[in-house]
């Protein structure tokens, strides 16, 4: 396996100190004023989106007008440029919603509303080590890394070289401190495999392949018991063959399947209305709780 990033764990005695100088950077970056090599949101009086990096001799130009980059460097978040047609845009950091929405890609965008279903879904906590598979464009890997916080540590494996650089670029541009993920190029069942051999139970295994099924006994040897799987899927064909899998197993149990779909409102003094547009289906969640194994039964469930 090839390792593309990697940064050690936040445990050891110096957690607290390490956790409190994160929060206090973390607080100095939001209050900060912008700076070149950053991205930053405009947000246009139609509430249409742009998310730009930050260069010195740069300029951004649009059907509302330009402005050097220079213009915004050294403001604060908050601020509104004025475009060279007269065009206002409020200059804010974007926040991950933002940011997975609009960030590079390679992999089709994971929607804000599906990745905190797969974080809340998967009962990922602070201080938690959770192994994902499929990392795409990396819009999960840094849900999940913003969830574990720095005591936690995300294990993030693809297949494919150009995910896993996408992946990483991303995750740099979103989150300044890189201590608690890796992330390779590798097979995840292989990965499993050795994580049940030499290191202890992993307590979320997130996976966003097309046939997460042949991954199920791998992810059993790895999690700790009562620890979630998570599936990410686009079409119902494939969360059957996965249920299937899940029970049939003999060590996995509380299988469920979920989608969520959010419709946006327009709110003025005269028109209180669903928006005409929504997103809806983008794919189905699924989990699954590791158990010990099930013993035979002669009762009314049988069967």
């Amino acid at each position: 396996m090839q390792a593309r990033a990697v940064g050690p764990n936040g445990g050891g005695p110096d957690r607290g100190i390490r956790t409190h100088a994160l929060r206090a950077r973390a607080h100095s970056v939001s209050n900060r004023t912008f700076a070149a090599g950053e991205h930053v949101l405009l947000v246009d009086r139609r509430g249409r989106r742009y998310l730009v990096l930050l260069a010195e001799d740069e300029r951004f130009n649009s059907h509302i007008g330009h402005f050097a980059h220079a213009d915004v460097i050294g403001v604060p978040q908050g601020a509104w440029i004025e475009t060279s047609r007269g065009n206002l845009l409020l200059a804010m950091r974007p926040t991950m919603a933002d940011y997975t929405r609009l960030m590079p890609r390679t992999a089709t965008v994971v929607y804000p509303k599906d990745l905190g279903g797969i974080v809340i879904g998967g009962d990922i906590f602070p201080g938690a080590t959770v192994i994902e598979a499929g990392c795409g464009s990396g819009a999960v890997t840094i849900a999940l890394m913003r969830a574990v916080g720095p005591g936690g540590f995300v294990h993030s494996y693809d297949l494919r070289q150009d995910m896993v650089d996408r992946t990483v670029e991303n995750v740099r541009a979103m989150v300044s401190d890189l201590g608690n993920v890796s992330i390779e190029v590798g097979d995840i069942s292989e990965a499993l495999d050795e994580r049940s051999r030499s290191e202890g139970p992993v307590d979320s295994v997130v996976l966003d392949l097309p046939e997460p099924w042949d991954i199920v006994p791998h992810a059993a040897g790895a999690l700790k018991l009562g620890g979630v799987l998570v599936s990410f899927l686009p079409t119902v064909l494939q969360v059957r063959d996965l249920s299937e899998a899940l029970k049939t197993s003999g060590r996995f149990a509380v299988v469920e399947t979920t989608e969520s779909m959010v419709r946006s409102w327009t709110v003025a003094k005269r028109s209180v209305r669903p928006d005409h547009r929504m997103v809806g289906h983008t794919g189905f969640i699924t989990t699954a709780r590791l158990c010990q194994p099930r013993p035979a039964s002669s009762g009314p469930d049988a069967g």
